[in-house]
């Protein structure tokens, strides 16, 4: 008598398939939005902003099909290799959950605090996770960043990060 192989037994060491299904949730979420762009059809432009979402939809869902199946069919990613990396050494958790803790305070904060301040928090909070321990020196740092960040795309892009607190002020 044999047993033919789990479901579970199969699909071990194959977590590229994962990778896959993010990247056709991915296309089909593209997709899905595309069609809720509201347009009229016009002459002078007949491609109109639903084209590349479109596109780039159907490519994300091209690359999740192609790659599932190059996964099934035995295909495996090569390992990361590198002189500073140990994959042996398991994640630094003392340095994730900080600079996680870090980008989770900027999103949070951005709309009612503004870039500078949520900026600051983020850049300060990102140096100290990773090690900075020179609080004047690294908070001047951050500030001058974040202003350097709010000016910089103000004046070079033309794009208003939120000012928050500083409304009127910046």
């Amino acid at each position: 008598m044999s047993s033919s192989p789990t479901l579970a037994s199969r699909l071990k060491g194959r977590s590229e398939l994962g990778v896959a299904l993010l990247l056709g949730a991915a296309g089909a979420l593209v997709i899905w939005d595309a069609t809720r762009i509201g347009t009229t059809y016009s002459q002078s432009d007949p491609v109109g902003p639903k084209t590349l979402p479109f596109i780039v939809g159907g490519l994300l869902l091209v690359c999740a099909v192609m790659l599932a199946v190059n996964v099934l069919r035995g295909g495996k990613g090569e390992a990361e290799g590198g002189e500073d990396v140990d994959l042996s050494h398991p994640a630094d958790w003392k340095t994730v959950l900080p600079l996680a803790g870090a980008f989770i305070a900027n999103i949070l904060l951005i709309d009612w605090a503004g870039w500078v301040i949520s900026g600051t928090i983020l850049f300060w909070g990102s140096v100290w996770a990773l090690g900075g321990r020179n609080y004047i020196r690294d908070g001047l740092i951050s500030v001058a960043m974040s202003l350097l960040t709010f000016y910089g795309f103000y004046l070079g892009l033309g794009i208003n990060l939120p000012a928050g607190l500083l409304e009127g002020i910046l």
